[in-house]
C-alpha cells in the first residue's frame, strides 16, 4: 500500500474529511517531491498537491501517482485551498499539530470557512515514519555506504595542520561529491579538550593531541545517515586507551543486544552500565541512541528515559552511540547506524573500522 493510500484510508477509519500537509518534510515523504512553498490536500477519494510556477513542472515530472491531482493556485495557495474545501464539502480538517504555527493557524481559522481544524496529523506520520520499509531502508544503506566511504576519505587526506573546520569541510564536499544530495545535519569535528563536548563546533584552530570526534552523515535522497567515529591524533596514553576500549566495548555489547523485540532501556543500560563499572560513572550523559530516518533524530529512543516496555519492531531503526565524556579533557564516542528490516534481519548499516586509529 503506498503511503498516501494508506493516508486516505486512516481519514475514513477516523471518520474525517481531509488532512492538510504543511510541512516540507511529510509533503516529500508521501509524494516523493521535494519542494517549499506549498500545501497537499489529502482526502479519503483523492490528494491534491499545490505547487506554484517555480515548481508546477518538476512536480508534474516527479508525482505519478495516480491518487495525486498536481495543481498550479492561480489566486494564491490559501486561496485554491479555500476553493478546494469548499467544492469537496470538507468540514473536518486534520492539521500537523508540531509543526503549524499560530500564525498559520490563525490563517486557516481566517480563511477556511465552515470547518472544524483538528489536531493530530503530526502523529500520524510520526507513527507511519516510525516504520520504515524495506525500500526506505534501501535508501539510508545508500547514505551510509557514502558516509563511510568520507571516513576512509578523510584518513587518507588528514594532516596534522589541518583546522576542525577544514576536516568538516572535507568530509561534507566528499559526501556531496559522491551522491550525498546535502548532509544529514551539522558536521562535527572536534579534537583535544573541545572533544569532551558530545556536540562541540568546529573550530578555526589546528587539530589538537588526543581524540579528535567525528560525527557526519550523508542524506541521500531524502534519508539520513549517522555515524560517528574517535581517532587519537598522536599517540594514545594509557588512560586514552582506557577510555577508547571501554566505549568500544560497550558499543559492541549493545549491538548483540539488537533484535526485534528487545527492551529499549535495557539495551541503553547493558552500555551505560558497561561504561559505569569502569569509573566513569556520570561521564556518559546522554541516550545511548536515536531512531533515524528523514530526520537524523526520530524515534524510537534507546535511553534511561526509555518507557520500560518499549520495544524494538521491525522497520525501525537506531543509532548505538556510547560515549565517555571528561570535560575540558577529552570526550570519545562511537556509534553505528543499524535496522531491523520487514523479515526481522538485523543490518548493521554502518562497516567502518572502529578499532583504535593513531594519527600522525
Amino acid at each position: 500500500m503506498t503511503k498516501i493510500r494508506f493516508l486516505m484510508n486512516k481519514l475514513t477509519e477516523l471518520k474525517k474529511d481531509a488532512l492538510l500537509v504543511s510541512s516540507e518534510l511529510n509533503q516529500r515523504y508521501v509524494s516523493g517531491f521535494d519542494y517549499t512553498d506549498g500545501y497537499i490536500l489529502i482526502t479519503p477519494e483523492r490528494a491534491y498537491l499545490l505547487a506554484d510556477f517555480r515548481y508546477i513542472e518538476a512536480a508534474h515530472d516527479t508525482v505519478k501517482d495516480p491518487d495525486f491531482e498536481v495543481i498550479m493556485p492561480t489566486g494564491g495557495m490559501i486561496a485554491e485551498l479555500s476553493r478546494l474545501i469548499a467544492e469537496r464539502n470538507i468540514g473536518t480538517l486534520l492539521i500537523e499539530e508540531s509543526v503549524v504555527s499560530c500564525a498559520e493557524h490563525s490563517t486557516y481559522t481566517k480563511n477556511f470557512k465552515n470547518i472544524e481544524i483538528i489536531q493530530g496529523a503530526s502523529e500520524i506520520f510520526d507513527g507511519m515514519r516510525l516504520i520504515k520499509t524495506n525500500e526506505e531502508l534501501a535508501l539510508m544503506i545508500e547514505a551510509q555506504k557514502i558516509t563511510d566511504a568520507a571516513f576512509s576519505h578523510i584518513l587518507k587526506v588528514m594532516k596534522p595542520d589541518m583546522t576542525e573546520i577544514e576536516v568538516a569541510l572535507e568530509l561534507e564536499f566528499f559526501m556531496r561529491r559522491n551522491g550525498a544530495e546535502n548532509v544529514a545535519f551539522d558536521t562535527i569535528a572536534v579534537s583535544g579538550s573541545a572533544s569532551s563536548m558530545p556536540h562541540g563546533v568546529p573550530r578555526n584552530v589546528k587539530l589538537e593531541k588526543g581524540f579528535l570526534t567525528m560525527d557526519f552523515g550523508a542524506r541521500y535522497k531524502g534519508y539520513c545517515a549517522d555515524m560517528t567515529r574517535t581517532v587519537v591524533i598522536g599517540k594514545a596514553d594509557e588512560e586514552i586507551k582506557k577510555v577508547y576500549s571501554t566505549v568500544l566495548t560497550a558499543q559492541k555489547a549493545a549491538l548483540d543486544m539488537i533484535c526485534e523485540n528487545v527492551n529499549c532501556y535495557e539495551v541503553d543500560k547493558c552500555a551505560r552500565d558497561i561504561i559505569y563499572a569502569a569509573g566513569y560513572e556520570g561521564c556518559f550523559g546522554h541516550g545511548l541512541g536515536h531512531g533515524v530516518g528523514m530526520l537524523v533524530h526520530e524515534n524510537p529512543r534507546l535511553s534511561p528515559s526509555a518507557k520500560r516496555d518499549a520495544t524494538l519492531k521491525r522497520g525501525m531503526t537506531t543509532s548505538v552511540e556510547p560515549g565517555i565524556y571528561i570535560a575540558e579533557k577529552y570526550g570519545c564516542r562511537i556509534e553505528d547506524l543499524v535496522a531491523i528490516d520487514q523479515d526481522g534481519k538485523v543490518i548493521n548499516m554502518t562497516t567502518s573500522n572502529k578499532e583504535m586509529i593513531e594519527l600522525f
